[in-house]
C-alpha cells in the first residue's frame, strides 16, 4: 500500500485512467523522449557516484555475472515453453522481450528502494545495461536457424538448387522467407543503442567525478528525478492505456504467461542472490531486472530483425500485461519477498 501511494505510482495509475477515459491529454512524442534520456543520465550518474564511493568489490563482480547468466537463461527457458504453442518465430520474439529489461521498472524500483532507505549498489545500472543484449542476439540466432530450417525444407520438396533459387528471389523481393540477418548487424545494434550508450556514459563520468561531480550534479541528477519520474509515468499510463486495445483476443495461455512469467524469473533471481550472498536491495534490484520486460528496445530491434513475428504478441503482453503488473505489484512484492529470504 505504501508504494501504490507513492506520487509516481499515482501518476502512473492516473495516466492509465485519462487514456481509458479517451482523454486528449499527452505528452508531446519529443518530450517523453527526453524525459527517458533524462531518466537514463541521471540513473547512470548516481550509479558511477555510488561505484566511486565503493570500488569494484566482490559483490559488484558477482552482481554483474548473474546478470548476465540470467539474461541468456531467461529467453532459452522461455522459447523452449513457448513453443509448444506459439510459431518459432513468435516464440523467440516473445522470449527476447521477456529475456531483456525495462529500464523504467527498474529506475522505478530504485526509487521506492530509496524511499525505504534500503542501501543498493549503482554497479546495478551497469546489470540493467547489461542485460538488453543478450535475449536480442539470442531472438535473431533462432530466427536466422528457423529460415535456415524452412529454406532447407523447400529445397527438399522443391527439388534442388531451383527451388532454392525460387525461394531467394522470393526472399529478395519481399514476397516470401526473409534471409537470415548478419549478425553482426545485430550487435552493433545492441551495443550503441543511444540510451544504452548515455547510460553507461553518465555511469562512467560518475566514477571518474566522483563525490566532486555528486555534489557539483544533485539539484540536476537528485532533486529533479522524483518529479520528472512521476512525468514520464503519467505519459507510460497514458501509452499502456491506449495499447491495450492490442490484448483482445489474445490466448489466455499468453495472458497468465505475462503475469506468471516475470514470477518465475524473479524467483531465478533470488535463488542466484541467495546463493552468492547478495545484498537485499541489491538482490531486489535484480529480480526486477529479471522479471521485466522489454517495450521499447527489444521490440524496435525485432521488427526489423524478426518481422515473421506479431508485434501485437510481444508488444501487447509486455506493454499491456507485465509493465503495468510489475509498476503496481510486482517492485513492493519483490523487495518484501527479498527481505523476507535475506533475513533484513
Amino acid at each position: 500500500m505504501q508504494t501504490l501511494l507513492d506520487p509516481a505510482i499515482l501518476f502512473f495509475v492516473f495516466g492509465a485512467a485519462a487514456g481509458l477515459m479517451r482523454s486528449n491529454l499527452e505528452i508531446p512524442p519529443p518530450i517523453a523522449r527526453f524525459l527517458s534520456l533524462y531518466l537514463l543520465m541521471a540513473l547512470g550518474l548516481k550509479g558511477g557516484f555510488a561505484l566511486a564511493e565503493s570500488g569494484f568489490t566482490r559483490e559488484v563482480v558477482v552482481s554483474l555475472a548473474c546478470a548476465v547468466l540470467l539474461a541468456m537463461v531467461i529467453p532459452a527457458i522461455g522459447y523452449v515453453f513457448l513453443r509448444r504453442w506459439l510459431s518459432g518465430f513468435d516464440a523467440a520474439a516473445v522470449a527476447a522481450t521477456y529475456g531483456s529489461v525495462s529500464a523504467v521498472t527498474f529506475i522505478t524500483a530504485v526509487q521506492v528502494l530509496d524511499g525505504r532507505g534500503l542501501a543498493h549498489g549503482g554497479h546495478m545500472a551497469a546489470a540493467m545495461a547489461l542485460m538488453e543484449s543478450p535475449a536480442i542476439i539470442m531472438a535473431v540466432l533462432l530466427a536466422n536457424m528457423l529460415r535456415r530450417q524452412q529454406a532447407g525444407a523447400l529445397l527438399v520438396q522443391g527439388g534442388g538448387t531451383a527451388a532454392l533459387a525460387g525461394v531467394t528471389g522470393l526472399a529478395s523481393a519481399g514476397a516470401g522467407p526473409v534471409p537470415p540477418l548478419p549478425i553482426g548487424k545485430v550487435l552493433h545494434e545492441s551495443f550503441t543503442d543511444g540510451a544504452q550508450l548515455l547510460l553507461l556514459g553518465a555511469m562512467a563520468v560518475g566514477l571518474a567525478t566522483g563525490d566532486a561531480g555528486e555534489a557539483a550534479m544533485k539539484p540536476f541528477s537528485g532533486d529533479l528525478f522524483k518529479g520528472m519520474l512521476a512525468f514520464f509515468l503519467l505519459d507510460m499510463g497514458l501509452l499502456t492505456a491506449r495499447h491495450l486495445h492490442t490484448l483482445k483476443g489474445m490466448p489466455r495461455l499468453l495472458l497468465a504467461w505475462g503475469l506468471l512469467a516475470p514470477l518465475a524469473h524473479a524467483g531465478l533471481a533470488l535463488g542466484l542472490a541467495a546463493a552468492t550472498g547478495m545484498g537485499v536491495g541489491n538482490a531486489a534490484l535484480l529480480m526486477v531486472l529479471a522479471a521485466s520486460a522489454s517495450y521499447i528496445a527489444v521490440p524496435a530491434v525485432l521488427r526489423h530483425a524478426v518481422p515473421e513475428a506479431q508485434p501485437a504478441l510481444y508488444f501487447g503482453l509486455s506493454l499491456g500485461v507485465t509493465f503495468p503488473f510489475n509498476i503496481l505489484l510486482g517492485i513492493p512484492l519483490y523487495i518484501s519477498v527479498a527481505q523476507w529470504a535475506l533475513g533484513a
